[in-house]
């Protein structure tokens, strides 16, 4: 049995990406810290599939120690696709913005992010269609106010992950690693950005895309060769592309 494992799967885009993946007869590992919400999935999953098997993986991703244990947890299962999608962002600038939280950001988006990354790439990457793919951002190419740190994380996220994916494939490895990168989409987001409690997008944004439009351009990027699928910012059309950062190829140099 292969498993499919999603990060930040009790709500948003998470939660609609393990639905769209077990609509293929995927059977997934999800993990988030909202232990409720992840049996709620489980439900929904099973009501329409009851043959596959759905492991829940309770997980606070902002404690080092955590995210290690969840791996080693994991060593059980074989592991055909995994999906780093837990993060979230810190909506003021920076001289208001809170530390902790911030530093609780940084933990999230970048360190466990590349841990799993890494441990994923360490056990997997010799083995033939296995993906490793990671949710950046539209702001993991550019910058805006208010949003200056989150997008540093997602910098960050787009970088390692392209040069990640260019690296195994100038060693012939056979893992595909790749980038979904939305723009706004209908979730908690907005909310946890800004420490509210409601956040209207029909209300308050001009266009955005739901968390299910978003599961369904995961499953595409899935699909297909390119190594990122970026939603762009002004027509938000979903593009397949190349890389953005340059990469001197082992390849391209011999």
């Amino acid at each position: 049995m292969k498993y499919t494992v999603i990060t930040g799967a009790s709500s948003g885009i998470g939660y609609e990406t393990a639905l769209a993946f077990a609509s293929r007869g995927k059977n997934v590992i999800v993990v988030a810290r909202r232990e409720a919400q992840l049996n709620e999935l489980k439900k929904e999953i099973h009501s329409l599939n009851a043959e596959l098997d759905v492991v829940i993986k309770p997980a606070d991703l902002s404690k080092n120690e955590e995210v290690h244990v969840l791996y080693e947890s994991l060593k059980e299962y074989d592991i055909e696709t995994w999906i780093n999608n837990a993060g979230f962002g810190n909506a003021s600038p920076v001289v208001e913005q809170e530390v902790q939280k911030t530093e609780k950001m940084l933990r999230v988006n970048i360190e466990a992010l590349t841990t799993l990354s890494t441990l994923y790439a360490h056990d997997y990457s010799s083995k033939e269609g296995t993906q490793l793919i990671n949710v950046s951002s539209d702001l993991g190419y550019r910058i805006v106010p208010n949003a200056v740190t989150y997008a540093a994380t997602k910098f960050y996220v787009s970088a390692f992950t392209e040069g990640l994916a260019q690296e195994l494939q100038d060693e012939g490895a056979p893992m595909k690693v790749k980038i979904l990168a939305p723009s706004m989409t209908e979730t908690e987001f907005v909310q946890n950005a800004r420490d509210i409690d409601h956040f209207s997008y029909r209300d308050n944004v001009q266009q955005f895309h739901t968390a299910k439009e978003m599961a369904q351009f995961m499953l595409e990027l899935y699909d297909r060769e390119k190594i990122l699928g970026k939603v762009n910012s002004e027509s938000y059309e979903f593009e397949l592309m190349d890389p953005v950062f340059q990469y001197p190829s082992k390849r391209s140099a011999d």
